[in-house]
């Protein structure tokens, strides 16, 4: 059973959240605020955070902050369809995904199972060949077995939603995807809203693996199109191709 933490200053809204996922096989944990919110993923094994940004005591941006300073559970925000600006500032500090109020309860069972699959997914004990695989570009080791990324040897922290997407490049890579393609492959849902999403998320992935995010050299923009991971050399395989080379001249 997995356990999903609600966090909301609004009564009405936490109970209406948890008929709808309760109906899921969900255990619900509620908070009022997003300092209750953090106390209680400090308690219990918290799988999943469904949180409001506009709280009292503590809201949800400043929760997200602190919580991903020490968790990659994934996290769901809950906004106002007038929160664009909000949606965009929450993606970029951390967010996964988020749901637009009033709520379709449809919607949320398929956004929070999508989301439960993928961090299930990167932090089980999955077995199995692809499990051992480490895969390389450039500078950037992503090892799939422990869910852990490392630029130019150096550890980087990432979030569920941003592993899943680093993965679907490394994979493909040289290969061009709109941004509707990425979101059905890394988000497993129908692409609503998906432009805006990607974006952000490339966005915030950039900041975490490239030297400048202003000018990436790994997930490049190809205009009219969508996006690709560049193919780049391993870190010391020119020396290596300079070495062949010039024992096949001797």
């Amino acid at each position: 059973m997995y356990n999903i933490l609600i966090c909301d200053d609004e009564a009405d809204i936490r109970t209406a959240l948890r008929i709808y996922l309760k109906d899921d096989g969900y255990r619900i944990f509620e908070a009022e605020n997003g300092r209750k919110a953090l106390e209680v993923i400090e308690k219990e094994e918290i799988h999943l955070l469904l949180m409001d940004i506009m709280m009292p005591v503590m809201d949800g941006m400043k929760a997200l902050a602190r919580l991903r300073e020490y968790s990659n559970i994934p996290v769901i925000l809950l906004t106002a369809k007038t929160q664009d600006m909000d949606k965009i500032l929450g993606l970029n500090s951390g967010a996964d995904d988020y749901i637009t109020k009033p709520f379709n309860p449809i919607e949320v069972s398929a956004r929070v199972k999508s989301q439960l699959r993928r961090y299930m997914r990167l932090g089980g004990s999955a077995s199995g060949a692809s499990a051992e695989v480490i895969l390389y570009n450039g500078g950037i080791e992503l090892d799939i077995k422990s869910k852990s990324v490392c630029i130019d040897g150096e550890p980087v922290n990432l979030t569920p939603t941003e592993f899943s997407l680093l993965k679907f490049f490394m994979e493909n890579q040289g290969r061009v995807f709109s941004p509707k393609d990425i979101y059905r492959h890394v988000w497993k849902d129908d692409p609503l809203g998906a432009e805006n999403t990607v974006t952000v998320h490339i966005r915030h992935l950039r900041e975490k693996i490239e030297i400048n995010p202003a000018s990436p050299d790994y997930l490049k923009v190809v205009w009219g199109h969508g996006y690709k991971m560049e193919k780049k050399p391993s870190p010391g395989t020119e020396e290596k191709n300079k070495l062949s080379a010039d024992g096949n001249r001797d």
